[in-house]
């Protein structure tokens, strides 16, 4: 609370206006000599207070095109000059600067224009030059100057002078420095990465303002913490905050539900799907997802990609589950489903995803592209004497999307566009193929004639063959095992088909 200071002059030049007039008011109260430039300038002298113009203190104009306003030595000199310093003090008489105690100021939407798909010249424009610096100089000097670099910032500054009568203390100061850094490293950041896309500098820089802080992380004694902007993904219509693991199983529902094209209901248990079916309408789809799991379909996260009508939710209504996501709902059932207060509902919005995703990983971070990758029907390509029918390609192809989405080492069983089954996560594929077999079997599902997609390829034919005598009749791996014409020769043998892909999707 030590070193306290008067605000006498303050330097004002924003973008943005909103909510500066009281400030500006409450600082004219307190006796505050103001400094500024263009439009802001303008502002104040319509309030009917005077300002002077930063163009009268430096002896030199606005110049070229507004690139250069405030970069002088009047200007930084008031700012950066320590009042301890008797050299700094002896200089700023000899020159007849003014002591700025107060600068507010933020800088040009950089991000705003990037977004909005203007063109080069104009980005490049909305680089601030003048901003950025006033206010490093000014958090750089927090021991003496108030930096405000934002307008979320004005009420709390308000509210300092009127408790204060106009001082502020050096706790005041260096949080407000605190965040001025913040905003200045932020907006770097981005400069950076819009440079960055073209043969880019192998470096990793990410920043993020918006935050959700979450009831706790994977178990209670972990703190969570969500960066990014939830609400321009989803609105939520109903239920309780997220946590950190519904958001991990709602990232995993959203990444498999955008493979597809038809009707799809999915239901996911831990990142993993334990109901998908395709369907002509959502609610056989929904019944179909349902059937193939109903047990671990309890407390899922449920995803599909068409709108929830009332009749659908009805039949939705009678399993308890913690998050249902829909690019819509209709009136009839968002007011069902919002019965039970803590169930959450959100409705999807149309949001440009991330290409790269990256975690922490030792002692740094790892990054990779996302697997963007779906192979189609006509990529598939039949390496044994019996060959696909269109039907048995598309439940292929079906099968894959599922398996991409699927913690490896996984196996998924697949028929009419419907999940049966799959082994998840396991240590070795034949562990993988016999969890999906267990499973079909104690839901009461039939492998016969259905298909069997694999993440990587088989170095042993004995995943092949115990598939064929389960009922298995086409399957289909990336292939690329020095042993695959072994697989391919027990596929033969057993009378199955096989395709190969060239593309693996492990997911670990």
């Amino acid at each position: 609370m030590s070193h306290s200071v008067k605000i006498k002059n303050a330097l004002i030049s924003v973008y943005y206006k909103d909510n500066l007039a009281p400030l500006i008011q409450q600082l004219h109260e307190q006796g505050v000599v103001f400094y500024s430039t263009g439009g802001t300038e303008k502002f104040i002298r319509e309030l009917g207070i005077d300002v002077i113009a930063v163009e009268d203190l430096t002896g030199y104009p606005s110049i070229l095109g507004g690139r250069v306003k405030t970069l002088h030595p009047k200007v930084f000199g008031g700012i950066l000059n320590r009042r301890v310093n008797k050299e700094d003090q002896v200089q700023i008489a000899e020159y007849e600067i003014p002591e700025i105690d107060l600068v507010i100021v933020d800088l040009y939407p950089f991000e705003e224009t990037v977004n909005s798909g203007a063109s080069q010249e104009d980005i490049i424009e909305k680089i601030d030059i003048g901003g950025i610096s006033l206010i490093r100089a000014a958090a750089k000097n927090f021991n003496d100057v108030v930096i405000i670099a934002s307008k979320d910032d004005y009420k709390t500054l308000s509210n300092i002078l009127s408790e204060n009568d106009g001082y502020t203390h050096l706790n005041h100061r260096k949080s407000f420095a605190r965040q001025a850094f913040n905003i200045s490293s932020h907006y770097d950041t981005a400069i950076f990465n819009y440079f960055n896309q073209e043969d880019p500098l192998t470096v990793f820089k990410y920043s993020e303002q918006k935050v959700s802080t979450l009831r706790y992380g994977e178990n209670p004694h972990q703190k969570g913490v969500f960066y990014g902007n939830l609400d321009a993904m989803f609105e939520k219509l109903n239920g309780k905050e997220l946590s950190y693991n519904n958001l991990v199983d709602v990232d995993a529902a959203v990444a498999l539900i955008d493979e597809f094209e038809a009707p799809t209901f999915a239901i996911l248990k831990h990142t993993n799907a334990c109901g998908v079916a395709s369907s002509d309408s959502i609610l056989n789809a929904w019944k179909t997802a349902l059937a193939c799991d109903p047990v671990s379909a309890f407390g899922g996260v449920l995803i599909c990609n068409r709108e929830i009508d009332e009749k659908t939710a009805e039949e939705i209504n009678n399993l308890f589950f913690e998050v249902l996501i829909a690019p819509s709902f209709d009136q009839g059932a968002k007011q069902l489903l919002s019965g039970k207060k803590n169930r959450i509902l959100l409705k999807r919005n149309k949001v440009k995803l991330p290409a790269k995703q990256f975690k922490t990983l030792l002692n740094g971070v790892i990054e990779q592209d996302k697997d963007l990758l779906m192979e189609t029907a006509d990529q598939m390509i039949a390496v044994t004497n019996c060959k696909p029918t269109p039907e048995q390609l598309n439940d292929l192809v079906f099968a894959n999307k599922i398996v991409k989405h699927t913690k490896s080492n996984t196996i998924v069983l697949a028929k009419d566009g419907r999940l049966i089954s799959s082994g998840v996560g396991q240590t070795s594929r034949v562990d993988a193929l016999q969890q999906a077999i267990v499973k079909a079997k104690a839901f009461n599902f039939s492998i016969e004639g259905s298909v069997m997609a694999s993440d990587a390829f088989f170095p042993f034919p004995d995943c092949v063959e115990i598939a064929a005598e389960a009922g298995v009749v086409m399957i289909l791996q990336p292939g690329g095992s020095i042993k695959d014409q072994e697989s391919i020769d027990m596929a033969n043998d057993k009378g199955v088909g096989m395709v190969t892909t060239g593309i693996r999707h492990f997911k670990h």
